[in-house]
């Protein structure tokens, strides 16, 4: 770009990825009141601050049953204990995931087994978990990745065909939705997170779990705090799975605020398509897709390229905050090499992990910070 006052203007532009001082300035005293407010009734761990942020969360997501919990990871790995998987068992995921939708699975005893993903949203394959079943499958467990809902109805049908539960990886999905539901209400069981990243995220780690099934939410229950009903009597072994007070407050302060931040998430994505069609750029970033049965939240604005990691230099020269989610597929983790998946057998995944980069897309980002994104993306270009 040619020396110019305006260019250099331009130039002076700073695009965190993430600015959570942007979200936390104008909520500060509230959010102070509720860690207050924590602090004075010196009661920290379960109680009414988590039973309020439940009650808030069913009816927010629509469910009959929200257990708040230490973490996203937690969340999914107390769904499967809670479906008693265990060695033996096999549970279907994507390979282009956060660690933790596999993780989850190893660590409750079962085989992970990855599918492929869709080479436009990201999101599990439907047809490629129906290929995947076997009589040892016992779950399946979709991602709602980037914000984004997984085609459901597919799986599903898949799931009541063989006799499996859909456990929903919503960790990155609060508040989106497929054909008018919500995610998290719609398998069996849904799991989500709040760590601070999130679209609703909290001071440090923490999670949920949410089902409309009694019984299971029973047990999820019993489970959280290490299987204990009543106190000190064990029905099942658990783990130290509960969401920590000072957390709910801090979530409860900031649930009012979270559709306008999706709405700010989602006017951010629509200008990104705006900016980037009239840009020189055009023909070498493919945006997002948002499919017409989803309400997109947004977690996330991936773009694929070609030469992804010398466009990140270019954009860090920048000023400008990225991120790669995710650089290596999970049946290519050294972790997972037990698996047997060779390079290739999952040609999508593969290609995502190659080329994608997420973009700024918080709801606090200025028209002016989207435009020098996306003016220094086709000066990399040009």
């Amino acid at each position: 770009m040619p020396y110019t006052p305006q260019a250099e203007a331009k130039r002076s532009v700073r695009v965190p990825l993430l600015d959570l001082q942007a979200q936390y300035a104008p909520l500060r005293e509230v959010l102070l009141d509720a860690v207050t407010r924590v602090c004075d009734s010196q009661r920290f761990i379960m109680g009414s601050e988590i039973e309020a942020l439940e009650r808030e969360l069913a009816s927010y997501l629509d469910v009959r049953h929200t257990i708040g919990v230490s973490s996203g990871t937690d969340a999914l790995l107390m769904s499967l204990m809670a479906l008693e998987i265990g060695a033996g068992d096999e549970v279907i995921t994507s390979t282009y995931s956060f660690f933790a939708s596999a993780g989850s699975i190893v660590r409750a005893g079962a085989r992970p087994v990855l599918v492929d993903v869709e080479p436009d949203t990201c999101n599990l394959d439907p047809s490629a978990v129906e290929a995947a079943v076997t009589p040892r499958t016992r779950a399946i467990v979709p991602v709602h990745l980037f914000g984004q809902s997984a085609d459901l109805d597919p799986i599903l049908t898949t799931a009541r065909r063989h006799g499996l539960a859909v456990v929903e990886d919503a960790a990155q999905a609060i508040g989106a939705r497929y054909k008018g539901r919500r995610v998290g209400g719609i398998g069996d069981v849904g799991c989500f997170s709040f760590f601070p990243s999130k679209n609703l995220g909290g001071f440090g780690d923490a999670g949920l779990v949410t089902t409309s099934d009694d019984r299971w939410a029973a047990r999820l229950r019993m489970l959280r705090n290490h299987g204990m009903e009543p106190k000190y009597y064990h029905q099942i072994v658990g783990g130290n799975f509960r969401l920590d007070a000072l957390q709910a407050a801090v979530l409860r302060a900031k649930l009012p605020h979270l559709d306008a931040w999706t709405d700010g998430r989602r006017r951010n994505a629509e200008r990104y398509h705006m900016l980037f069609a009239s840009s020189p750029a055009a023909s070498r970033v493919s945006l997002p897709t948002a499919r017409a049965a989803s309400f997109h939240v947004y977690h996330q604005f991936v773009i694929q390229v070609d030469d992804r990691d010398g466009l990140r230099r270019h954009l860090e020269a920048c000023d400008i905050g990225t991120e790669v989610y995710y650089p290596v597929p999970l049946h290519q983790q050294p972790c997972f090499a037990g698996l047997g998946c060779p390079p290739g057998e999952f040609p999508h995944a593969e290609r995502a992990a190659a080329r994608s980069l997420a973009l700024p897309i918080y709801s606090e980002l200025t028209e002016i910070q989207q435009a020098w994104v996306v003016e220094s993306i086709s000066e990399y270009y040009r």
